[in-house]
């Protein structure tokens, strides 16, 4: 869930320290929060640039992929294009995984089960038995899929593996094989010895104390932060047992959850020897991805100062939320309405909404970032470029040649990685400055200042105009500007979940309640004397799981 690898205190520090002052870290959090729907769209609107092409480095799981699904009926039809590189095949299975559940048939599997599904395999170590079968039936077909192309673009057309390199295709079909059972038994991973030797290995001495030291990290890190509703007794539950949701009984979560194991080159004796295990997150948890706000102000109230709901009521709503709004994507012909429906249009009667756009979801090769900008067809080609926290020394010139003119860049910031100070949270922003401008981004002014994510435009292009800024704040666009901004979103800290539109705004304002909650749509670009609206970042992600600007 946030950073895999070695001791997770001790080598967070050291990577996103040593990044602050000069160097790189590895791979890291991701997470988001989204809040806003805006306005419909202008019927009569069209987008400028009928395609929106994203590249997201590090974000994880597809949450920021979704919340802009979710929110596209919003805004300009487009085609989509997502863009993934990961620096693990676990992450891409997790990203095909989470989008075959969020595209399921609903005479298959209804709203809640397919909500609940998905919370206990995003979120939970451990996992019931319906929810680890379904896991296993899921990774058994996408198994026989991947090295099968043609039966691949018939049963999932949104998936392209064509960039992955054949090794890395062999690689991700074992993964899919592991997850489905291909070794027998409980003891072929087991979570619960595993979950407890990483604790162990983070808390070091203070194991015994491990109630007090969770009290603690939710206390005075994390709600100060900006996460209040997050309550102690499920903090402490996922720090202890690794299971964030408990939407049954808690003797029902027995199954090692597969989906979060993950491959090391580990040395033994003076060799190098391949090791399965858990490197997730052990210390932030997956509430502050969808849990710390919401569409339903009602959700976050306080009583006596306390929270009314928990972050697991909240997000069990959000993302219930989510799959309603993904239906239309998954079964276009219910978003065109029934025969009855459409025969009565043509007899004068309003004319159903148009079906969505397409989109795609291509994974480029691990790796591959410092050699994208050699290809001409990545040159100048994405609106908008996402960047995980933990993915952000892989922000360089090349990689800045990638991003079209007006094109947007959004970094996920490590607002909720609790072993972070404070000072090393503003020497990490700071660093992340550095390494935009020097990749050819300029900050993009005006806006709430946001603690979550930095927001830049590609440098050399007309900055947004302040006076723009100001109409997404009140909500009021100047006279010549006809549509306003698009949202944005990602993970670990006050991150939200956005969608990914860069070019046209919607026909009337956007009110954006809260800085923390948009869509990659609203993050990728903001609006312009003409029609451009902007776009957040979508939190990816999560190994570590914040508020989603799920991207």
């Amino acid at each position: 869930m946030i950073e895999k690898g070695g001791d997770y205190g001790q080598q967070l520090k050291r990577t996103l320290w040593t990044l602050a002052q000069p160097r790189a870290g590895r791979e890291g959090v991701s997470r988001v929060i989204w809040k806003d729907k805006g306005p419909p769209v202008d019927p009569d609107s069209q987008a400028e640039n009928p395609e929106l092409n994203v590249l997201l480095l590090g974000s994880v799981d597809g949450r920021h992929l979704l919340r802009t699904l979710a929110r596209a009926a919003l805004w300009p039809r487009r085609r989509f294009h997502f863009y993934v590189l990961e620096n693990n095949l676990e992450a891409v299975a997790r990203h095909i995984l989470i989008f075959s559940l969020a595209l399921e048939d609903p005479e298959k599997m209804g709203l809640q089960e397919r909500s609940e599904t998905f919370l206990e395999v995003w979120g939970n170590a451990l996992l019931r038995p319906p929810v680890a079968a379904f896991v296993r039936a899921q990774a058994g077909r996408l198994a026989h899929l991947v090295p099968e192309p043609d039966r691949l673009a018939e049963q999932l057309p949104w998936l392209s593996l064509g960039s992955l390199k054949f090794r890395e295709r062999d690689a991700l079909e074992a993964v899919f094989r592991f997850w489905a059972g291909g070794e027998k038994g409980p003891e072929a991973f087991p979570m619960s010895r595993l979950w407890d030797s990483r604790l162990r290995q983070y808390l070091g001495s203070r194991y015994d104390a491990r109630h007090g030291v969770s009290d603690w990290d939710l206390h005075m890190k994390l709600h100060d932060r900006g996460a209040r509703v997050i309550h102690t007794r499920e903090f402490r539950r996922w720090r202890d047992t690794g299971v964030a949701f408990e939407l049954r009984d808690s003797s029902a979560y027995h199954v090692p959850n597969r989906t979060l194991a993950s491959g090391r080159l580990l040395s033994h004796r003076g060799e190098r020897v391949a090791a399965r295990g858990y490197w997730g997150d052990i210390a932030t948890g997956p509430f502050v991805a969808f849990g710390i706000e919401a569409d339903d102000e009602t959700l976050l109230r306080t009583s006596n100062g306390q929270p009314v709901k928990t972050a697991c009521e909240i997000t069990e709503h959000n993302v219930a939320e989510l799959f309603r709004e993904m239906a239309a994507w998954g079964h276009p012909r219910a978003a065109e309405g029934d025969p009855e429906q459409v025969q009565g249009g043509a007899e004068g009667s309003p004319e159903p909404a148009p079906a969505l756009e397409p989109f795609t979801v291509h994974f480029l090769p691990l790796d591959s970032a410092h050699t994208l900008h050699h290809k001409s067809c990545y040159k100048g080609q994405f609106q908008l470029l996402y960047v995980a926290c933990g993915m952000v020394h892989l922000l360089s010139p090349e990689l800045g040649a990638c991003v079209a003119p007006r094109g947007r860049l959004i970094v996920e910031l490590a607002q909720f990685l609790v072993d972070l100070r404070q000072e090393q949270l503003q020497a990490f922003s700071s660093r992340v400055r550095e390494l935009a401008q020097a990749a050819g981004f300029a900050p993009q002014l005006g806006g709430k200042p946001s603690d979550t994510f930095a927001r830049f435009y590609k440098a050399g292009d007309s900055a947004p105009g302040h006076h723009e800024d100001q109409a997404v704040e009140s909500g009021t666009p100047p006279p010549e500007v006809l549509a306003p901004p698009l949202e944005a979103t990602d993970w670990p800290s006050e991150h939200r979940t956005q969608p990914l539109e860069p070019e046209t705004p919607p026909s009337e304002p956007l009110k954006l309640t809260s800085e923390s909650q948009a869509s990659l749509l609203e993050a990728s670009v903001p609006p312009t004397g003409s029609q451009d609206p902007k776009s957040e970042n979508q939190n990816v992600p999560p190994e570590t799981k914040s508020p989603i600007p799920d991207l």
